[in-house]
């Protein structure tokens, strides 16, 4: 992810005046008339800000729906370090609704080649409408979990930290496995994540158990609790007939 003014590292420092050719040589021109330039937006805050506006358009609107992604984890206590987009979960049959309750807003609302979700551009920032979560259908059920909770002090539905990881881990394959992505998330949100029903719903899948494994080895969880044996089989005491 690039930081916050990247494309402007580069650019002139505060406080010298602007030189520029004139006729008759008039010199540097004073700080008073210098070009106004607005310093560049930092990228975590903009982020926020349109998580904040497409928060409060749905909620108006009265759309069934909860925050997603690297947002979602900063509202759940986890660091500023926003990734480079905002994601929401929505119904699959709400994505018309919700993308005319975007467009008459005043947002840019477009399908791209993906089938399993929308996007919306929010203040030059990239939204994700998601109707499908690791090829599962976004659900009532899933949206119902969700908790309000204060997203740069607005109130909107949040995914619970459970449904989170599982979204993430179920994406995990044999081509998509960056754990390094997905660690410092189970770390932050680990006390907030019912890990049992995570091993019961993703444990048996190799990439999760391999993830679980690292988490375990780690001390990041409790090693899974394993069920007790049962009494030993008896040797029948019958001889051959």
């Amino acid at each position: 992810m690039r930081q916050p003014a990247d494309d402007h590292a580069t650019g002139r420092r505060a406080g010298v005046s602007e030189l520029r050719p004139s006729d008759g040589d008039r010199g540097p021109v004073p700080r008073h008339e210098a070009p106004h330039e607005d310093l560049p937006l930092d990228r975590n805050q903009a982020i926020l800000q349109a998580a904040k506006q497409v928060g409060s358009t749905l909620k108006k609107a009265e759309h069934p729906f909860a925050l997603a992604g690297s947002v979602a984890v900063y509202a759940h206590g986890g660091t500023q370090n926003l990734q480079h987009d905002v994601d929401f979960c929505i119904r699959p049959e709400d994505a018309d609704a919700v993308a005319a309750t975007l467009r008459e807003a005043g947002l840019t609302v477009y399908t791209p080649p993906e089938d399993w979700l929308l996007k919306a551009d929010c203040l030059g920032q990239q939204v994700d409408l998601i109707f499908e979560l690791a090829h599962e259908p976004v659900t009532t059920a899933l949206l119902e979990r969700a908790r309000d909770l204060s997203v740069d002090s607005v109130l909107m539905p949040v995914l619970s930290p459970t449904d989170l990881l599982r979204g993430l881990l179920a994406a995990f394959s044999e081509h998509h496995c960056d754990f390094g992505a997905v660690l410092p998330i189970a770390r932050t949100l680990r006390e907030k994540i019912d890990w049992e029903a995570l091993r019961r719903d993703c444990g048996d899948d190799p990439m999760p158990a391999a993830f679980f494994f690292i988490l375990e080895r780690l001390e990041i969880i409790p090693p899974a609790t394993i069920p007790p044996a049962g009494p030993p089989a008896t040797a029948s005491k019958e001889g051959p007939r």
